[in-house]
């Protein structure tokens, strides 16, 4: 290899070494040691790709220089295209490659814990909140993602207060970690006699999963509470001391789950939940943000506070943070989220480019 990525060798080096490994029978049997050397391969692939893709042009070029030389001008014409065709490739490989060699979010790879929260707004808002769940379902539906419910409250109305979910899946955290933050949706409601268009709010909130080696909860800061579950309007849909009140008494993050009709179920789901808000919380401070750690990332839930608005009588979607509209409401509430999502990573890797710089 010639050029700036000489010190890449060693990638390519260690690609051959686990490709060894892995076809030895005997490392095979060891399963644990095969997952994490079939990881680590997984994990380098792409850059071993590009590195791959790079050297080839080396060897094109090298051709290509020879081909120049020939007395016959057509040949020598084609030595030219071709020479150019390297340099555009080139140009294109050499960008991959860094961005292939930038810090990865440790993140990556992890599921996603959702949340979705009516703000201002009353019956409007809740419905909003589940047309957004209705939408990240969708959109999930066709990206293979799998959704496992860990919460919900539900309006008469057919709307959610709140509502959590469990989003499985290596992509889920890289298609929705941008979404979290104020949801602003303005339209007629249902119940609107005048035809007047309403403003109304949700917020959403993206945790990535914890693993228990992620964040260790001692008992001893945990203070659980057990009652009886309720439903809509205060009626009681339990007869029994099922849903469960957890505390944690260091950061003060209080969960409650009633979903369930046994009390195990309802403290295991409850924990998944507690533990991916106390690892955000962890991974604030290791960066120093400071800011609280829900209102830090949803805001107060009030119209003003926005990083997305849906006009339902402009089929318009506005995101506010990458300066984007797309005239497309009706497919993007859909599940139709691609673009836009693409778009929004697009606007943060340059805020991030312009930080690493700076």
């Amino acid at each position: 290899m010639n050029g700036p990525f000489d010190h890449l060798n060693s990638v390519l080096e260690r690609n051959s070494e686990l490709e060894r490994l892995m076809a030895d029978p005997e490392v095979a049997t060891q399963h644990k040691h095969y997952a994490t050397l079939a990881r680590e391969h997984s994990d380098i692939a792409p850059l071993v790709a590009a590195l791959v893709d790079w050297n080839s042009l080396g060897e094109r070029e090298a051709e290509a220089l020879d081909l120049q030389q020939d007395p016959d001008p057509d040949m020598a014409e084609m030595a030219a295209e071709e020479l150019e065709a390297v340099a555009a490739e080139r140009v294109k490989l050499d960008e991959q490659i860094r961005k292939l060699l930038r810090p990865k979010d440790p993140n990556e790879g992890r599921n996603v814990i959702l949340e979705i929260r009516a703000g201002t707004g009353g019956d409007e808002a809740a419905i909003f909140a589940n047309d957004l769940l209705r939408m990240y379902t969708r959109f999930g539906e066709t990206n293979g993602l799998k959704f496992e419910m860990m919460s919900s409250s539900a309006t008469e109305q057919g709307g959610m207060r709140e509502v959590t979910v469990l989003i499985k899946g290596k992509s889920a955290w890289t298609h929705l970690k941008h979404e979290a933050g104020t949801h602003r949706v303005q339209r007629v409601p249902v119940t609107e006699t005048q035809g007047r268009v309403h403003t109304s709010a949700a917020t959403v909130a993206v945790l990535p999963e914890a693993e228990e080696v992620d964040v260790q909860i001692n008992d001893n800061d945990l203070r659980v509470d057990v009652f009886r579950a309720s439903g809509p309007g205060g009626q009681s849909v339990n007869t029994t001391d099922s849903a469960v009140r957890l505390t944690h008494l260091p950061s003060g993050i209080v969960v409650i789950q009633q979903d369930e009709k046994s009390q195990h179920k309802n403290k295991a789901k409850a924990l998944r939940v507690l533990r991916a808000r106390v690892f955000e919380l962890e991974q604030r401070k290791v960066s120093d943000e400071r800011a609280e750690l829900r209102r830090g990332m949803v805001g107060t839930g009030d119209r003003s506070e926005k990083i997305r608005t849906y006009n339902f009588p402009q089929n318009r979607v506005t995101d506010h943070r990458a300066g984007i509209t797309q005239h497309n409401l009706d497919r993007v509430m859909n599940g139709d989220l691609q673009g836009l999502l693409h778009a929004v990573a697009e606007y943060f890797e340059a805020e991030n480019l312009a930080l690493a710089g700076s």
